[in-house]
């Protein structure tokens, strides 16, 4: 099978870690004069040859299809309908590339320290990023414009997240504290969440209770918070060394917490009954970022061991592996309705086309005996 590749983009990232809460999301879409079928998975290829390609593998290395070098990418983002990819780089600039033309379409010097995390707030055409100066600032993306700048917290700002409906922004930072932020209030403070004891590495709104949230830590901690109380509602003891990201996720509607660590390892957690159900094994370094997709069974695991591995959601287990000699790999996204995830590392950024590799031979023989018949 000749497939249309991914897309290759690049950007870098280092020292400590940048989270995004990243989401693959499938829709079927054209795919010509094939539709793949896979057991579990229902996806759509675009092909040039009405043929099927005999790979294993969940992304194919040879699928990247451009590389674009920058500084280190600390955090990525996706605009919702625009093809637009914000990074926020070490070196304090955030920039949106252009997926489809390939281009860098904006730059912004922010800061001259990292910018840990960026994200996109589609719905009033705003930039927001956290830095390590201690500041969130916020931008008009289509003119560029600084229409907010405020010290926020009192030790470098790790991650930044949007409430999907509320005018509310959460961040998390090196002071231990997280702090909502109403933007309808200029910005003011709506409340501070305490209960860490060392650096908040990710916040993650749940998308099945927007009103709740999860944190990681390098306390080696995992806490469950609601919006209304400034103290967690329970906390997982969750590994035995930092805790870097964690994100939500749903499987045959049974709700889990995944999240990632300094241990090496990530850990799926039942939500409801607050106990570890599986821990996936395989990365040889600290575990930085995670993607998981609610449609297509798949998770994803970046580490500063420099690889992505790719693992089954329903039955856990590693489907591949994927190394890109980029350096440590800090973000994992995806684009919306597209079969296509980014990976932002020390010395670039990699967009590929994934691949289901879930019961290829059964595939292989259905077109066989398609093409048999014709």
């Amino acid at each position: 099978m000749s497939v249309n590749r991914g897309l290759l983009l690049s950007a870098n990232d280092a020292k400590v870690r940048p989270r995004v809460k990243c989401v693959f999301r499938r829709k079927m879409r054209d795919a010509g004069d094939l539709e793949i079928l896979c057991v579990g998975v229902h996806i759509s290829v675009e092909v040039e040859l009405k043929e099927v390609c005999k790979c294993a593998h969940v992304v194919s290395h040879e699928e990247k299809e451009h590389e674009h070098r920058s500084q280190r990418v600390k955090s990525l983002d996706f605009h919702p309908t625009k093809p637009w990819i914000l990074t926020s780089l070490h070196s304090g600039t955030i920039c949106i590339w252009n997926y489809q033309s390939q281009v860098i379409e904006k730059s912004i010097n922010v800061t001259e320290s990292p910018v840990r995390s960026a994200k996109f707030v589609a719905r009033e055409q705003w930039i927001v990023a956290g830095a390590d100066d201690k500041f969130i600032r916020v931008y008009k993306f289509n003119s560029d414009e600084k229409i907010k700048e405020f010290e926020a917290h009192t030790d470098y700002i790790r991650s930044i997240t949007v409430h999907p409906t509320l005018p509310y922004v959460l961040s998390a930072s090196d002071d231990t504290l997280i702090k909502l932020w109403d933007w309808e209030k200029d910005w003011a403070c709506a409340q501070v969440f305490e209960g860490h004891s060392h650096y908040v590495m990710q916040v993650a709104f749940n998308p099945r209770d927007t009103n709740t949230f999860a944190s990681a830590s390098l306390d080696c901690t995992v806490k469950i918070w609601d919006l209304d109380t400034r103290t967690p509602t329970f906390t997982l003891e969750a590994h035995s060394n930092g805790v870097n990201c964690v994100d939500f996720f749903a499987n045959s509607d049974k709700a889990y917490l995944i999240s990632g660590s300094d241990d090496h390892d990530v850990k799926v957690w039942d939500y409801e009954t607050k106990t570890c159900v599986q821990t996936l094994e395989g990365h040889t370094h600290n575990v930085t970022t995670i993607c998981v997709s609610p449609e297509v069974p798949i998770i994803f695991t970046g580490s500063e061991d420099g690889t992505v591995h790719a693992w089954h959601a329903m039955t856990f287990r590693l489907e591949n592996l994927l190394k890109y000699e980029l350096g440590r790999v800090w973000a994992i996204g995806c684009i919306e309705r597209s079969p296509k995830i980014v990976i932002g590392c020390d010395e670039g950024t990699i967009m590929v086309k994934v691949m289901c590799s879930h019961n290829w031979d059964y595939v292989n023989r259905q077109i066989e005996e398609e093409d048999s018949n014709e």
